[in-house]
């Protein structure tokens, strides 16, 4: 099991404690609801997900104030707090995750170098936000954070505590 890839250590957790997860992804383009949604049975626990590539869709679907994009950035804490939160609201999912950075190759600036990403994760304890820093290749970037995304949910779900089913 320790080698099983984190998407299946992660349904099965959720499976077992009767949690229910939805995610708001910008960066990672959809692709941590595809590896979520690789796992057969993931509909028992996966009510689905957001891209908001757009700021628009991040204020306007998602419920991110237009203020914080302004004035932190869409790769910063507190939208990525705010689209955890917001895709939570949004599906009534116990657990969310949420990711915005920047991919690469362009796109960078001295305060957010290409690589970042700022992963959010809402839960019944609250919201917690971390970054990451990866490379500068793109599509191994995607792949980096997902993974990043993933990790800080099945620790997340580690930590609460399972529902009556």
């Amino acid at each position: 099991m320790a080698d099983s890839p984190i998407q299946i250590l992660l349904g099965r957790m959720l499976k077992e404690k009767h949690l229910s997860l939805s995610v708001a992804e910008s960066c990672t383009g959809g692709n941590i609801s595809r590896l979520i949604t690789s796992v057969p049975g993931a509909s028992e626990y996966y009510l689905g997900g957001v891209t908001s590539y757009a700021n628009s869709v991040k204020e306007n679907v998602l419920g991110v104030p237009e203020p914080v994009i302004a004035r932190y950035g869409a790769v910063s804490s507190e939208c990525v707090a705010e689209m955890a939160d917001g895709v939570r609201r949004l599906t009534g999912s116990d657990v969310s995750v949420a990711t915005s950075g920047i991919a690469g190759p362009g796109g960078g600036t001295i305060e957010k170098p290409v690589g970042l990403v700022w992963i959010g994760v809402s839960s019944p304890r609250g919201t917690r936000t971390l970054t990451y820093q990866g490379c500068t290749e793109r599509e191994r970037n995607v792949v980096l954070f997902s993974h990043a995304a993933l990790e800080a949910l099945l620790e997340e779900v580690t930590a609460l505590p399972g529902k009556n089913a």
